[in-house]
């Protein structure tokens, strides 16, 4: 075992030190693959509604075969725009399959963030929910599109279910905005015109790009990762070899409450425990909890993926509370998972909430936490097969074990670069392959990695370095707090002091308890200044507090 790689030691058994990311070519290899070996089986649930390995090879081709007949050619780009629904694996493989390159995008976006990431990545295709095509409707003069599919929740749920659930969408909850795009072709016609054309046997390279995936729009502009086959096999791969001796082949049902168009859900869940034979059930808003409640009542949910936001809620809902568990693995990403929450669901769910780390740009999963029971709470964990992690200083330097710094990456999932970004690209990845990831943590001596914060959150309180982070852990724990966010604002004096924004459980919570919590439990300069209550707070759509609105918000008064 290398000395630069102490974290080998706590890999379960099981877990191997490497994979191997030539396994196949191509994603489309793995996948097809995946549709012969468990072709009778269900790869996905929407609603209630099925939908087999088989149909999923079927439906996918016919699909990809249409839009070659509509004149797009291998390599064109082509957007993805729906929450969870059985559309959205059928487009994503029909369109690999016809060589185009996917653009996942989110539905909530604005129709000036549509027309950025279009006109960015050169869309000329586009499968969209109705509910959001009024939006398109605004800007697509400014873009590249010129197919336009259009989808309802209710498309594929059959006859009967798809009329009523389309009828409260559109009638009683008046979900749908009116629009007028001329030429548009529904879901389900696209896959019945597909049966008449013949979709060639294209296999893509491994360095090619096959998915841009937008990152950075809550910090800037967002940028297009360049993901390709490689990377996404690779990935794949890794994230199969750290759950797979604690699942059984074939037989675990999935929860997937997050959107499949999220790098996470998109990676772990409709491409690595698919690959497995796994059932996965999607759920189309999980802001609706009793969704997610009643996944649990009606199927045997042995794995589950999630952010803090999401566990959070569940284990202070009543009925989730009295539920009975059948969870071997809980993956908590996307944010950081507080140690409140994760020692809470697993008292109530009696499986632990396992962290892991990653980001866009390395597709995503980099880190996790032992799923045996030895994981650490507060931790990312340690780096993932075949990859490795360090601690540099500002100057991009290693630094002592123990030390603060930010955290890189090396392996082959970590990206191509930004999308016609070079300099940005060069920015992030160095020239010996390390992609510098802006997050602040530190490694301990036998190779758990901890986050302490994001470089531009961190606090600056009279020359002493405040992490969010570690705010939030400490006020969450008090038992009348249901959520936090800590920011930094201007103090004439000490440059910035805390102010934090709390979602009470309690309604008699003062700022006085808070204050005094903090006391006990933080150094004098980190204790917040300010406090301030909130209904809710502002979050994105995978239910990341938006932290960066907060603290403009705070900064203006």
């Amino acid at each position: 075992m290398s000395e630069n790689r102490p974290w080998l030691k706590n890999y379960p058994n099981g877990v191997p030190a490497n994979i191997n990311p030539d396994q196949y070519s191509c994603l489309i290899e793995l996948f097809e693959e995946t549709f012969e070996k468990y072709r009778k089986q269900v790869a996905f649930t929407c609603m209630g509604k099925d939908l087999t390995f088989d149909q999923l090879d079927k439906q996918s081709k016919q699909f990809g075969a249409y839009l070659l007949s509509r004149g797009l050619e291998k390599g064109d780009k082509i957007a993805l725009m729906m929450p969870n629904l059985l559309q959205y694996p059928i487009a994503l493989f029909g369109a690999l399959r016809a060589g185009l390159v996917v653009v996942n995008t989110n539905p909530l976006y604005t129709p000036r963030e549509m027309r950025h990431q279009f006109t960015d990545s050169g869309a000329k295709a586009i499968v969209i929910a109705e509910n959001f095509a009024s939006k398109l409707e605004e800007i697509l003069g400014d873009t590249q599109i010129k197919t336009v599919l259009v989808t309802s929740i209710g498309e594929l749920l059959g006859t009967v279910k798809g009329t009523i659930t389309n009828f409260v969408v559109r009638s009683v909850k008046r979900m749908v905005p009116k629009f007028n795009i001329p030429n548009t072709v529904t879901f389900s016609e696209a896959i019945k015109q597909g049966k008449k054309f013949t979709l060639p046997d294209y296999k893509s390279a491994p360095e090619d790009v096959i998915l841009l995936q937008y990152t950075g729009g809550t910090t800037g502009v967002a940028k297009g990762a360049m993901l390709t086959n490689r990377n996404l096999v690779a990935n794949m791969a890794q994230t199969r070899a750290v759950m797979l001796p604690f699942l059984d082949d074939g037989k675990e049902v999935v929860l997937s409450p997050l959107p499949m168009y999220h790098i996470f859900a998109f990676s772990v869940n409709c491409l690595a425990l698919m690959s497995i034979g796994a059932q996965t059930v999607l759920i189309v808003n999980p802001r609706d909890l009793s969704t997610v409640v009643d996944a649990f009542k009606k199927y045997p949910i042995g794995l589950m993926t999630g952010v803090n936001t999401l566990f959070n809620a569940l284990i202070n809902n009543e009925q989730f509370r009295s539920l009975q568990f059948q969870l071997k693995v809980t993956a908590g990403g996307g944010m950081a998972v507080q140690r409140a929450v994760a020692e809470k669901w697993q008292q109530v769910t009696g499986c632990v909430l396992s962290e892991g780390y990653g980001m866009t740009e390395s597709s995503p999963v980099a880190s996790f936490n032992p799923l045996d029971g030895t994981g650490r709470i507060g931790t990312i964990g340690v780096p993932v097969p075949s990859t490795d992690m360090r601690i540099v200083d500002d100057n991009r330097n290693p630094i002592a074990v123990g030390e603060v710094g930010e955290i890189q990456i090396k392996g082959p999932q970590v990206m191509k670069g930004y999308y016609n970004k070079p300099a940005e690209t060069a920015k992030v990845i160095t020239n010996d392959g390390w992609l510098c990831t802006g997050d602040i943590g530190k490694m301990s001596e036998d190779g758990y990695f901890q986050i302490v914060d994001r470089k531009k959150d961190m606090i600056l309180v009279s020359g002493f370095n405040v992490y969010p982070n570690e705010i939030e852990d400490v006020v969450s724990m008090h038992e009348k707090v249901l959520e936090v966010c800590a920011v930094g604002i201007p103090h004439p004096s000490s440059g910035e002091v805390v102010k934090i924004f709390v979602v009470k459980k309690d309604k008699s919570l003062s700022e006085d308890e808070i204050i005094e919590h903090c006391r006990k439990n933080l150094t004098g300069y980190k204790v917040p200044k300010a406090v301030e209550f909130r209904d809710e707070l502002p979050k994105t759509n995978v239910g990341k507090i938006l932290r960066r609105a907060l603290r403009d918000e705070a900064k203006k008064e």
